[in-house]
C-alpha cells in the first residue's frame, strides 16, 4: 500500500558557494527546507524546496503545522490529488511565495516515491524526452565582477564547450552595462550564447532603453528585465525589441505564466519547480509552454531542473549555479557541454545525510 504514515519537515542551512549579487539583492544564504515522507509498503521519498536567505522558517511553520499532518492516511500514488488537496486547503494564503515553496517540499518528496517504486529515474517517468540538455554558465556573471571577470568567465566557458553565459545589468549607467556586454561578445565571438538579466530592476520605458543599446550584441534573452507583476510592461517591452524576454523565477502560480503567454509578453519561460509549487505543476507550466510554441528554461535548482528539462521537449538550457554540493555526494554529470540525465531511480540526487544532519536548524 502507498498509504502514507510518516511525514517530516526540517530546515537545513546551506552556505553561498561564492558572492552572488545582482542589481536588487544578493544570494545570504540557501535555506533549504525538506520533506521525508514513507508509506505503509516501506517506500520512503525526499523533497525539498528553498529561499536565498529570509523566510525558510516560515516555509517550514506552514509545512510542520498544517500540511505535514495533512499528509498521514493519504495515497502518495496519487500526486495531483494530494497536491490539490493541499492547496485547497491553504486557499488563505494561495497564490503566494511561502505556500508554493511549502508545497513544492512535499510534491518533490513524492515524485521522488513514486519514481523510486517504478525503478524510474524522474525525468523518464515523467516523460522522458530526452537524456541530456545543454548548460550555460551564470557564475561568471554576477554584477559585482569586473569586466575583466566577466570577459575571462566567458572565455573560460567557452573553451570548456559550454553553449551560453548570462551576465547580470542593471548598473546605474547604461553605457557601462553595454560596455560589459559588448566585451564579452567581442571576446567571445557570435558563436556563443549570452543572455543577460536585469532581476526586476527596471521601467518598462528604461527597460526600452537599454533593449535598444544591447539589440547589436544578439543576446540570447533579455531575463527579468521589471517587476514579475507588470505583465502589460512586459508585454510591451517584447513588441518593442527583437532580443527574446524571459521570465518565470518570480511566478508562484499556472495561471501567471498563463497570462504572460496569453499576451505573448515572454519568449522564454523559465518556470522554478520549487516556486511554482512541486513538480506536478511544474509539467503543466512546461506542456503549457509547448503548446504556445515557447521554450522552457528554468530558474536555478540545475540538480533537479536537470531530470525536468530532460522530461519534456521544449526545454532548451539549464542554469548551472551549483549550491547543493555541501550537502551531496555527487555532483550532476557534465559532457560536451551538456548535462546527462540521472540514471538513478527517483531525482536522482545522492544527498549526504551526514552532511545535511550537521547544518539542520534547531
Amino acid at each position: 500500500m502507498s498509504t502514507i504514515t510518516h511525514a517530516e519537515a526540517y530546515l537545513v542551512d546551506i552556505a553561498v558557494e561564492t558572492v552572488r549579487t545582482d542589481a536588487v539583492q544578493a544570494f545570504v544564504k540557501q535555506e533549504t527546507v525538506f520533506v521525508e515522507v514513507r508509506t505503509a509498503d516501506g517506500q520512503q521519498g525526499t523533497g525539498y524546496s528553498y529561499t536565498i536567505g529570509t523566510g525558510g522558517t516560515a516555509v517550514l511553520a506552514l509545512l510542520r503545522d498544517h500540511l505535514v499532518p495533512r499528509l498521514i492516511g493519504l495515497d502518495a500514488a496519487r500526486v495531483e490529488a494530494v497536491w490539490r488537496d493541499l492547496y485547497a486547503s491553504t486557499r488563505a494564503t494561495a497564490v503566494g511565495a511561502i505556500t508554493s515553496l511549502a508545497l513544492a517540499a512535499v510534491d518533490t518528496a513524492l515524485w521522488d516515491l513514486r519514481a523510486k517504486a517504478a525503478g524510474l529515474p524522474l525525468w523518464m517517468l515523467a516523460g522522458g524526452a530526452r537524456d541530456r540538455i545543454p548548460l550555460y554558465d551564470t557564475e561568471g556573471g554576477w554584477l559585482q565582477l569586473s569586466t575583466e571577470e566577466l570577459v575571462a568567465g566567458a572565455k573560460a566557458a567557452q573553451a570548456a564547450g559550454w553553449l551560453g553565459v548570462k551576465l547580470k545589468v542593471g548598473k546605474p549607467d547604461p553605457a557601462e552595462d553595454a560596455e560589459r556586454i559588448a566585451a564579452v561578445r567581442a571576446a567571445v565571438g557570435d558563436r556563443l550564447d549570452v543572455m543577460v538579466d536585469a532581476n526586476q530592476s527596471l521601467t518598462a520605458a528604461e527597460a526600452i532603453r537599454r533593449a535598444r543599446l544591447l539589440e547589436p550584441y544578439g543576446l540570447a534573452w533579455f531575463e527579468e528585465p521589471l517587476p514579475a507583476d507588470d505583465v502589460a510592461g512586459h508585454e510591451l517591452l517584447a513588441r518593442s525589441t527583437s532580443i527574446p524576454i524571459a521570465v518565470g523565477e518570480s511566478m508562484y502560480s499556472i495561471g501567471q505564466f498563463a497570462e504572460y503567454l496569453r499576451r505573448q509578453a515572454a519568449g522564454i519561460i523559465q518556470v522554478d519547480v520549487a516556486r511554482v509549487g512541486g513538480i506536478t505543476p511544474w509539467l503543466k507550466v512546461a506542456h503549457l509552454a509547448e503548446a504556445c510554441n515557447v521554450e522552457v528554461c528554468p530558474h536555478f535548482l540545475m540538480e533537479l531542473h536537470v531530470s525536468l528539462c530532460a522530461a519534456v521537449p521544449n526545454s532548451r538550457y539549464l542554469e548551472y549555479i551549483p549550491q547543493l554540493r555541501a550537502v551531496t555526494r555527487s555532483e550532476i554529470a557534465v559532457a560536451g557541454g551538456h548535462a546527462l540525465a540521472p540514471t538513478a531511480p527517483g531525482l536522482g540526487i545522492d544527498w549526504d545525510w551526514d552532511a545535511i544532519e550537521s547544518r539542520r536548524v534547531a
